[in-house]
Formats: structure tokens, sequence, C-alpha cells
């Protein structure tokens, strides 16, 4: 088998062990959307009153509206403890063992990229079972169809992940950082409200919102779950994932940081 494939089955089989050893990572990823979806959804719904009909063409229930919302919560808090997981592993060695191996060190990061995403796209699809046995349930081909969104958003997101592992030095300082990073991500964008409801209050929080990423991955998502394709949001996802992406592997260039330790 090829050195590169080995690589890839064997760091992504180590994110599945780790993810299957931490079981309480699995309950927090599901328990943070549910009480999104059946407690708070009741106050936002009798606030917002959304029978919403374009662009999705149906009839949409405010619970039905946020479900994309909480999948790219998902998305996103995994991407960002899948990049906790890298910091660990740099301050406990095995990172810097990985790194040295003879692939080129972006195959091995987008190895560990490829396999968060696939264990946040399983994540998102428990959560959607389980709220399909509340009655949440979304168009039928529309499970299928999200598939590829939910691919592009969590290497998106992922991607978001590496680069932030790859400014933080030290573990303690990352659960700052997380909050600093997601809570704004998530609460300035389209996942629990429709971006023309914010332009009703302000306009620029609408603009803010707009050129949030997360934005364009929750609606690439949202549109996807009704078997639709919205060619905008794919297209500043992929951008956005290309500028994260380079920015982590910049980040981990073994020549910056001999430049860095010279200078210092």
């Amino acid at each position: 088998m090829s050195p590169y494939l080995t690589s890839l089955r064997a760091i992504s089989q180590r994110e599945a062990l780790r993810f299957v050893h931490q079981r309480e990572r699995f309950v927090a990823a599901l328990v943070r959307p549910l009480v999104w979806l059946l407690v708070f959804a009741a106050g936002f719904r009798a606030a917002l009153g959304l029978s919403i009909i374009p662009p999705y063409q149906t009839y949409i229930t405010y619970e039905t509206y946020i479900v994309p919302g909480l999948c790219g919560m998902i998305l996103l808090f995994n991407g960002m403890q899948s990049s906790l997981s890298l910091v660990y592993d740099r301050e406990m060695g095995s990172m810097k063992l990985l790194l040295t191996s003879p692939l080129p060190r972006w195959w091995l990061l987008l190895c560990k990229l490829l396999g968060a995403t696939a264990i946040s796209i399983l994540q998102v699809y428990a959560f959607l079972l389980i709220a399909a046995l509340f009655d949440i349930r979304m168009p039928s081909l529309g499970y299928v169809t999200v598939l590829p969104a939910l691919i592009v958003a969590g290497l998106m997101l992922g991607a978001l992940g590496l680069l932030l592992s790859s400014l933080i030095k030290q573990l303690e300082n990352f659960a700052g950082v997380m909050n600093f990073v997601i809570f704004p991500m998530f609460f300035l964008s389209s996942a629990l409200y429709p971006l023309w409801k914010m332009a009703e209050s302000s306009q620029l929080l609408h603009d803010v919102c707009a050129v949030n990423p997360f934005t364009h991955g929750v609606e690439l998502i949202r549109f996807a779950l009704y078997g639709q394709f919205n060619p905008s949001a794919l297209l500043w996802t992929l951008v956005a994932t290309a500028v994260f992406t380079a920015a982590a592997l910049w980040g981990y260039d073994p020549a910056r940081g001999a430049i860095q330790r010279r200078g210092s």
C-alpha cells in the first residue's frame, strides 16, 4: 500500500480511537445542540414567529430552521476540539514525531483534517437521527444531499482549528481562544436567525453576519438539507477553506519556526 494511504488510514484510525475513548466528548457534542433545539427553540419560536418560505420554497418551522445551524455548531465545536488535541500532542511530543516523518507535512496535516471531519460528520448524523425521533425531520432526500455540504463545511472549520493550533503554544491558553472564536462565529451568523431578520434590526449586524464564513457554511448545509444548491455559499466556503488551510500550513512551516527561534 502507498505510504500516503497508510498514513491516512493510521491517522484516521487514531482520531477514531481517541473519539471512542472520549465518550464524554460525544455526549457533549449531542447534548449542546439538542438543548438549543428542544429548550431554547420554544422561546425563539414565540419571539420570531417564523414561517419561512423563501428561499427554500417550503414551510419551515423554527425548529427545522435551526437544525442546519446546529449541525454547523457540531462541526465548529469538533473542529476546535481536534485543534485542542493538536496542541496537547505538541506538548506531549507526539506531534513532533508525526511531523518529522518522511512524508510531506501538508499531507500529514491534511490526514489529520480529514480524520477530524469524518468524526464530525458522524456526530451530525447522530444528531439528525435524535432530532427525527423528536419528530423534527428534514426532507428524506436531504439526508443524502447534505453529505457533500457537511464535508466542505467540516473541512473549513477543521482548517480553522488547524490554524488556531499553529498559533497557540500553550494548552492553558486554548480554552479562552476557543470561546473568543466559537461564540462570535456562531451568534454572528444565520445559524439561529435569518439574515433578513437581522437586517430589520441592524444593517451593520447583517453585514457582519454576511461576511462570517460560518454563515456561508450553515447556508450551504441548510440548502443541501432541502435538496437545493447554493453556489454562492459553496464558493465562499471553499475560499475560506483554502485561506485557513494555507495559513495553517504556513503556521506549521518548520523554516518559519527556525527563524523565530533564531530571532529570539
